[in-house]
């Protein structure tokens, strides 16, 4: 999959197609409907037609409101991951400013989708807006569609069997709560985050159980405690995923206050830091809670552990 930068300057292989157009924080299954319903609009137009994804980057609303707390469900490289494993030839990642984000929708169609990247087939989830002031919809596209020869598909929200919609709201909900079951129900994936290694303090490595150490960033909060979950170095499409257990929080025991994401891989020796590690959340286990000293501390972790082992085995 490619991915590009500049509408100015699209290649000319992945003009021509379909592109599924949207935010698709955590690439969920209603924005898979999205991505996938532009592949077949490009089967459609012939074998030789590319389709592809058009996102931004970063997620407007980052802009339009700056003092949001974090609230990212995927990180740009699992973003690409989750797109590319749909089948798509590209990911047009568009830079989000106010300059931007002052055009028109009307220049967007014109200029961006059409003399940018000469789209014949445009795919968005039906509630989707654009342009200044949120004008843009499938309306609009539908209007200029007509003048400017390209087709139009807003597909509805996809519900679950409940009949409940299935959002990042929902997800990033879920998240929040500890309830990483949902979250992967509504994702249709495990909620993963990706980040550097940083050193820590060491205490890990002192009590037995050493750990990579992530900031969060601009992520979603998960609810505090201990989860089982997969890791990896990500190494392109090469990761090798571990299974492990990590603790989310402030680290109560030692009057730590800044959250951080503490993973301990299983039966693993080499060195991490500064490498990007995939941390995918498979279980929630418990809050996170002080303890009196150190010894009943390492007695919580190595329960934890063999809990997170068992869970990891279960799930295969």
């Amino acid at each position: 999959m490619r991915i590009v930068r500049h509408h100015d300057e699209f290649p000319p292989a992945c003009r021509g197609g379909a592109v599924a157009l949207g935010n698709f924080d955590g690439v969920h299954r209603g924005h898979r409907m999205v991505i996938e319903t532009a592949g077949a609009a490009a089967r459609a137009l012939g074998t030789e037609a590319p389709f592809g994804v058009m996102t931004f980057d970063p997620h407007p609303r980052r802009l339009f409101q700056p003092d949001l707390p974090p609230f990212a469900l995927s990180g740009l490289r699992t973003k690409a991951h989750r797109i590319e494993d749909l089948g798509a030839h590209f990911l047009y990642l568009q830079h989000f400013d106010k300059a931007f984000a002052t055009h028109p929708p009307e220049w967007f169609v014109r200029d961006v989708l059409v003399g940018g990247l000469g789209v014949r087939h445009v795919v968005i989830g039906e509630d989707y807006r654009f342009g200044r002031g949120r004008r843009g919809d499938a309306a609009l596209l539908r209007a200029m569609a007509t003048d400017l020869g390209f087709g139009v598909t807003a597909v509805a929200p996809v519900t679950d069997a409940d009949g409940r919609v299935l959002s990042s709201t929902r997800a990033r909900e879920a998240i929040q709560a500890g309830r990483i079951d949902e979250a992967a129900a509504v994702l249709g994936h495990l909620w993963e985050v990706e980040g550097r290694v940083e050193h820590g303090d060491a205490r890990g490595r002192l009590i037995g159980f050493p750990t990579a150490n992530l900031r969060l960033g601009d992520y979603v909060r998960p609810a505090d405690g201990v989860y089982a979950v997969w890791a990896g170095v990500d190494r392109g499409r090469a990761t090798e995923w571990r299974p492990g257990v990590a603790n989310y929080g402030r680290r109560p025991t030692f009057d730590e206050t800044t959250p951080l994401l503490e993973v301990h891989l299983f039966d693993f020796a080499g060195d991490l830091y500064g490498q990007h590690l995939r941390v995918q959340m498979v279980a929630h286990l418990r809050p996170e809670r002080k303890f009196d000293g150190l010894d009943a501390l390492k007695a919580q972790i190595a329960a934890d552990a063999e809990q997170a082992r068992r869970l990891l085995d279960a799930k295969g």
